[in-house]
């Protein structure tokens, strides 16, 4: 079980946890005729709550029933294995390199029903390098087979180009906006250096906003 507290497991029937299985909802449905099955969760800048958000929407995916694979594919600061308490001695570059673990990803459980961690393994000098290969081709199409929705982690895109490399490979991108953080320029750049590479992006989710005093909750 993680070791940050994640809403969606903690305290299910808030409205915050609500608003996280409307977004699962809303990106199951995004496309009928381009189904989503490889999703990238990023943000203009550090700090801006992406993995949290990351976490607790690859919970909802697996409470629905769906087998899901969380990647963390934040080869500069990742964050997934603190979040769920699990060792990074081997991960996303471990598959990389080892033929043996491209068949058989080092996979680690969480305690959640449907749902499994990839960490990033041990940082390498260039994750550009890693994240716009074919071999990372090779490794989306291991998980896919393995999973009904794989969701990767990645950098802010105004911090390197990895999110906007690793993007154009999957189905889509959501970017995380931080109320009363995130500057609107930023949020400007980063969807503009998205387009510049053609991915797909789906939305925005606002984080951290302001709890409602009525009708916070629905039971």
């Amino acid at each position: 079980m993680p070791t940050v507290n994640l809403i969606t497991l903690t305290d299910p029937r808030t409205a915050a946890a609500e608003a996280f299985r409307s977004l699962r909802t809303n990106l199951m449905f995004s496309s009928v005729e381009n189904p989503l099955h490889t999703l990238l969760i990023t943000s203009t800048a550090q700090s801006d709550d992406k993995s949290i958000t990351l976490a607790n929407l690859a919970v909802t995916f697996a409470q629905s029933g769906n087998k899901t694979i969380l990647v963390d594919s934040d080869l500069r600061r990742p964050t997934q294995h603190e979040i769920w308490g699990i060792p990074n001695d081997r991960g996303l570059t471990t598959m990389m390199i080892e033929d043996g673990a491209m068949s058989t990803p080092p996979l680690v459980e969480t305690g959640i029903a449907g749902l499994q961690i990839l960490p990033s393994g041990p940082l390498p000098p260039n994750p550009a390098d890693i994240l716009s290969s074919q071999r990372m081709n090779a490794l989306i199409g291991v998980l896919k087979a393995r999973a009904n929705y794989v969701l990767f982690d990645a950098p802010p895109v105004l911090a390197a180009t990895d999110a906007a490399l690793l993007g154009a490979k999957l189905d889509g991108i959501l970017l995380v906006i931080r109320a009363g953080h995130t500057r609107r320029d930023h949020t400007v750049r980063a969807r503009e250096a998205l387009e510049r590479v053609h991915v797909r992006i789906l939305g925005a989710v606002l984080s951290n906003a302001p709890k409602e005093s009525v009708g916070s909750e629905y039971k």
